[in-house]
């Protein structure tokens, strides 16, 4: 037989109920008004009674990190898979910690377990796919970011790390594909430019790496790799003004211009 509550006991738990709950809701607010200490006392005193709740922990988790206080944020992290061991996030958020941290191969270990958990989650399969391409397995990490793509094919920062992955593997023309993607999206970003004119340059199109080359030094007139190139791609097309330019990117000290001098002899 079920005991009857008195009516002061269930006021005092009614509000006792919606006191924690507000601190977590309170916890919430002032962690998107980037106030982590406060939701982090908030957080404390909601988890105090609520020991097992994997969104309040994500939370201060997130809150710490923050912080810079990363041992705390992993702690916390722990605490969740302890609680939940799929909890693809939480994997994914020590994963990220250690990527910061250019712990790059505890990096792929543990977000590879977060995307095989979570393979729908499109941060998760972009951040391992970089974690791989900094580990240089560039076949693996296209295909991440592949499947990330799949997912969501508006970020621009998917297409510069693919066009990277596909340079390394040898892919050119899925090189300049994914540069003329992020570029078209990005289009003052120099380092895409640079990489999409290399590109073109070795798939032959010279007359477009060499607009992209000088865009690059319009920017950066120091740049002495775009330089190089330019030299380069103007030798190949018959002007002999060319010559100067890797002259004057070799005597800056390009490795790149230094090796191909041969092509003005």
């Amino acid at each position: 037989m079920l005991r009857k509550i008195s009516k002061p006991t269930f006021i005092l738990l009614f509000f006792w109920i919606t006191s924690c709950a507000s601190d977590l809701f309170q916890a919430e607010d002032l962690f998107y008004q980037k106030q982590y200490e406060a939701a982090i006392s908030e957080l404390n005193k909601y988890l105090f009674l609520h020991v097992t709740d994997v969104k309040a922990l994500h939370l201060r988790a997130r809150s710490y990190e923050e912080l810079g206080k990363m041992d705390e944020a992993i702690e916390d992290y722990e605490k969740i898979l302890s609680i939940d061991g799929n909890y693809a996030q939480a994997m994914a958020g020590i994963g990220k910690i250690y990527f910061n941290e250019k712990e790059y191969e505890k990096a792929e270990l543990i977000l590879l377990r977060a995307a095989k958990t979570d393979p729908a989650d499109y941060e998760i399969l972009f951040l391992t796919g970089r974690a791989l391409l900094q580990n240089q397995d560039y076949k693996l990490a296209n295909n991440f970011f592949e499947r990330a793509k799949e997912i969501n094919d508006d970020d621009p920062e998917i297409y510069f790390y693919q066009g990277m992955a596909r340079a390394y593997i040898g892919d050119a023309y899925g090189c300049a594909g994914s540069f003329n993607m992020y570029v078209s999206k990005q289009p003052d970003n120099m380092v895409a430019v640079y990489n999409r004119g290399f590109a073109y340059m070795h798939l032959g199109y010279l007359e477009w790496a060499l607009e992209d080359f000088d865009n690059v030094l319009k920017k950066n007139p120091t740049h002495m790799e775009a330089l190089a190139k330019k030299g380069i791609c103007m030798a190949k097309l018959g002007d002999s003004d060319g010559c100067n330019y890797i002259q004057r990117a070799a005597n800056m000290g390009s490795d790149y211009a230094q090796s191909n001098l041969d092509i003005c002899s």
